[in-house]
């Protein structure tokens, strides 16, 4: 339930900006949007960053979308997972896949259901979320699987999506009711799992 309430649906200003979001969103303003358009100063950063991270990375986008993925799971952002979990489908990534992250550090290890790419960008998102500095080795595993901007951008994916997760999660923003009925209700018939179920399952390890 939302801390503060969502400015209305149809809100129309100021024009420029909600026109920028709805346009970013295919014609719609999301309850993020609604939340963050309290403060039009904030909200227009955020539109322009995000819109940025989320269309004009290098890195692929099946990273992106894993390492956003375990970033939701760890802090127990239903709302970022629900959004984010069709879009690494859709990238090429499994319902085994999201299911296996339910405990990242396992899924740091299965050398069969990632691939060294993959298993490093979960090595990196867990440590950044859980322990902020990042193993050494990590990072060599990393610069060995992909370019230094990729680096650079999968470590600014992770940031970007931890502050993401702590928004939603401090203001309790609700997953939209078609987000509920389509994209989470297509994920959990995939992998059998609620995402309320999964979202809330502790996370395990130490990698």
């Amino acid at each position: 339930m939302p801390r503060i309430a969502y400015t209305p649906v149809d809100l129309d200003e100021p024009a420029d900006l909600v026109d920028a979001i709805r346009a970013r969103r295919g014609g719609k303003l999301l309850n993020l949007d609604r939340m963050l358009l309290h403060s039009p100063a904030f909200a227009r950063g955020w539109n322009g960053f995000l819109g940025a991270v989320r269309t004009q990375l290098d890195l692929d986008p099946l990273l992106r979308e894993l390492a956003i993925c375990t970033v939701a799971l760890l802090n127990h952002a239903q709302y970022e997972f629900a959004h984010h979990a069709p879009e690494f489908l859709a990238a090429g990534g499994t319902a085994t896949q999201l299911a296996a992250l339910a405990n990242v550090p396992h899924a740091v290890d299965d050398a069969v259901l990632f691939s060294p790419a993959q298993r490093v960008t979960l090595a990196i998102a867990y440590e950044m979320t859980r322990r902020v500095k990042v193993n050494e080795a990590y990072f060599a595993a990393a610069r060995a699987a992909m370019p230094p901007q990729q680096v650079v951008e999968l470590v600014g994916v992770i940031a970007t999506y931890n502050m993401v997760s702590r928004f939603l999660v401090a203001l309790g923003v609700d997953i939209e009711t078609p987000a509920q009925t389509s994209e989470a209700g297509v994920f959990e018939t995939a992998i059998g799992i609620s995402l309320d179920d999964l979202a809330a399952l502790p996370p395990r390890g130490s990698a």
